[in-house]
C-alpha cells in the first residue's frame, strides 16, 4: 500500500497506534466474553443445584442407590462359601461389589429424571429462558449430577467393601486360605472400588445424554436399562458363538465397564479393567455430544 504524500513517519505511527488500539480492544472484548461465560456457567451451576436439591426425589433416589448397592453386595457375600479342603477360585472383591449392578439402575433413573421431568412439565422453557446458552445448561446439569452421584457412589462402595470384609471370612474366605481381608490399602481393591464409583458417574452421564435426546422419561429409562442389561442376556444366548460373545462383552457399556471390578484372572478378560472404563466413557461422551447438538438444533 502506497504511503500518502506528506504524511511520512507520522502517518505510519498513526496506523501503528490504531492497530494497537484495535488489538487491545479485541483482547478486552475476548476477556469480557470469557468472564461473562464463567459468570453464566456459575449461575447455571447454582440454578441446577437449586433445582435438584429442592426435589425430594433426588435424595430419595440417592439414598436408594446406597441402600440397594450395599444390601445386594452384602447378600452376595453371604451367599458364597469356600468349603474346607477345596480350592475356591472366587474374586472376593468383585463379589463384594455385586450391588453396583443393581444400584446403577437407580442412578440411571435419577439422571433421566434430571432433565426429562423438565420436558414433561414444560419447565424446560423457563430453564432455557434463564440460561439461553444450551450447552452451558447441559454442562451445568451434568456437573451437578456427577457430583451427587460420586458422593453417593463413595458411600455405597465403601459400605459394600466393608460388608464384604465383615462377612466373607465367616464364609471360609480367610487369610489362611489366601483371602486377606478387603482393604482400600490393597492396590487391586482400591482400583476396583474407585473404578466402581467412576462407573456410576459415567452411567449417570450416559443416561443424562440419552434422556436429553429422547426427552420422554419412560422411553429414556427403557432405552438406558435395555442398553445396560440386554447385552449380557444376548451373550448368554450366544453360547455357541464365542467370537460374538467376546465382541459384545468388549464393547457393551455394562459388561466392559464392570471389568474395573475384576482383580483375578485379568488375562482372561475380554478387555482390560481401565480399557473397559474407557469404553463406557466413550458411550457417555458420545451420548452427551449428540444430545448437546440436538439440544441446539431442536425447539424446547
Amino acid at each position: 500500500m502506497t504511503e500518502p504524500k506528506g504524511r511520512g513517519v507520522a502517518w505510519t505511527e498513526e496506523r501503528g497506534a490504531s492497530a494497537t488500539s484495535d488489538e487491545g480492544r479485541r483482547r478486552s472484548e475476548g476477556g469480557m466474553g470469557r468472564r461473562a461465560g464463567l459468570r453464566g456457567l456459575k449461575s447455571a451451576l447454582h440454578a441446577e443445584w437449586t433445582k435438584l436439591r429442592t426435589v425430594a426425589a433426588t435424595f430419595w433416589l440417592l439414598a436408594a442407590t446406597i441402600a440397594l448397592t450395599v444390601t445386594v453386595s452384602a447378600m452376595a457375600a453371604a451367599a458364597v462359601t469356600c468349603p474346607a479342603g477345596l480350592a475356591c477360585p472366587v474374586d472376593t472383591v468383585k463379589i463384594s461389589l455385586t450391588g453396583i449392578m443393581l444400584g446403577q439402575a437407580v442412578v440411571a433413573i435419577l439422571a433421566v429424571q434430571a432433565i426429562s421431568s423438565e420436558y414433561s412439565t414444560g419447565t424446560i422453557r423457563i430453564t432455557l429462558t434463564a440460561i439461553p446458552r444450551r450447552p452451558t445448561m447441559l454442562t451445568a446439569k451434568a456437573a451437578i449430577l456427577t457430583g451427587l452421584v460420586l458422593a453417593a457412589g463413595v458411600i455405597a462402595v465403601a459400605g459394600s467393601v466393608l460388608a464384604g470384609r465383615l462377612i466373607l471370612p465367616g464364609r471360609g474366605f480367610t487369610a489362611a486360605r489366601g483371602f486377606p481381608p478387603l482393604s482400600p490399602a490393597d492396590g487391586p481393591v482400591l482400583r476396583a472400588a474407585a473404578g466402581s464409583v467412576l462407573y456410576l458417574a459415567l452411567i449417570a452421564l450416559l443416561s443424562l445424554g440419552l434422556a436429553t435426546i429422547i426427552r420422554d422419561s419412560a422411553a429414556a429409562i427403557g432405552v438406558v436399562l435395555g442398553l445396560l442389561y440386554l447385552p449380557p442376556l444376548i451373550v448368554a444366548a450366544l453360547a455357541d458363538d464365542p467370537e460374538w460373545q467376546h465382541r459384545i462383552e468388549r464393547y457393551s457399556p455394562m459388561s466392559a465397564g464392570l471389568t474395573i471390578q475384576d482383580t483375578t484372572g485379568l488375562h482372561n478378560l475380554p478387555i482390560s479393567p481401565w480399557g473397559g472404563i474407557g469404553v463406557l466413557a466413550s458411550w457417555a461422551a458420545a451420548a452427551l455430544l449428540v444430545s448437546g447438538l440436538m439440544l441446539r438444533l431442536r425447539d424446547a
